[in-house]
């Protein structure tokens, strides 16, 4: 190869290796959004809810809210069938080649949830901004309150899922969970710790108690905590091996969800999330609850 060729070649390898890939990370911080915000490939979500969405928001970013991702049904919050996700995935006008980013302005509690969602239909191009939108207007970046021209419809296709993201209550239940798996109880310290005074209180036996809020870092603008510190927590629970299975729950999968991500942005591949949580688990007179911080 002449000399100028392979100049040109490795600096060209140099430039491709030195850019994010967005279809690759998890997680992408605001100065790689910023610079993206002129890109027509990029979809930009925002999962605030619809005040908040018209009071501010990233310019071009379109408005899906939590609460179109869920449902209730004999008081548990499960998620939306999937035929009617796609159906709206593609209403706003996304497909499954698409290349997103989700914020939030709850340090990942509604992204995350997007991003189960979409890696349960085996979407690959898909990232949360760190941070969100708190960090996002703490470093004076652009905001607009016009909601950006409606995107043409879309035929969303999902594509084949090789694992199952999702538990049930037979996956977490004593007598019939694999033994082998770790229950992540990501509520509140009293809440895993139960109420004596109502009779269905509690923990999981067996859950390990790891808050969500332990993976965020609010003083420094709502983004992820340091990779080693998470780490290092979760080792002290036993979680260490990226492919031990795991489940996580709360009390409506919400919170669960953000810590999903989290396992997932740190590697841990074989991680579900049980989505009836303590809502479901806690109507089933049958099954065991765990008072105190013993798991």
């Amino acid at each position: 190869m002449p000399t100028l060729y392979k100049k040109l070649f490795l600096c060209a390898l140099f430039c491709l290796t030195s850019l994010p890939s967005l279809a690759g990370d998890l997680l992408v911080d605001t100065e790689w959004v910023n610079k993206q915000l002129k890109d027509n490939k990029l979809v930009l979500i925002d999962m605030a809810d619809e005040t908040q969405y018209q009071r501010f928001h990233l310019v071009g970013a379109i408005n899906l809210p939590f609460t179109a991702l869920v449902t209730r049904q004999k008081n548990i919050s499960t998620p939306i069938p999937q035929d009617k996700l796609i159906a709206l995935l593609g209403k706003l006008g996304i497909s499954s080649d698409s290349q997103i980013v989700i914020y939030d302005d709850m340090g990942g509690l509604n992204a995350a949830r997007l991003y189960w969602e979409l890696e349960q239909l085996g979407h690959d191009k898909v990232s949360l901004m760190n941070g969100g939108l708190v960090k996002w207007i703490l470093e004076g970046k652009p905001v607009t309150n016009r909601a950006p021209a409606a995107m043409k419809p879309a035929s969303y296709v999902a594509k084949k899922n090789e694992r199952s993201r999702l538990a049930g209550l037979q996956d977490v239940a004593p007598a019939s969970r694999n033994k082998e798996t770790v229950l992540l109880d990501v509520r509140s310290e009293d809440e895993y710790k139960g109420d004596p005074r109502e009779p269905r209180s509690g923990h999981i036996p067996g859950a390990k108690w790891f808050e969500w809020d332990q993976a965020v870092n609010f003083s420094e603008g709502f983004v992820q905590q340091d990779e080693k510190n998470l780490r290092d927590k979760l080792a002290q629970l036993g979680v260490n091996n990226n492919k031990q299975p795991i489940i996580t729950y709360c009390r409506s999968s919400h919170r669960a969800s953000q810590t999903y991500f989290t396992l997932r942005q740190l590697g841990f591949d074989n991680v579900k999330i049980y989505t009836g949580s303590m809502l479901e688990y806690e109507q089933q007179k049958d099954q065991p609850l765990t008072r105190g911080m013993q798991p």
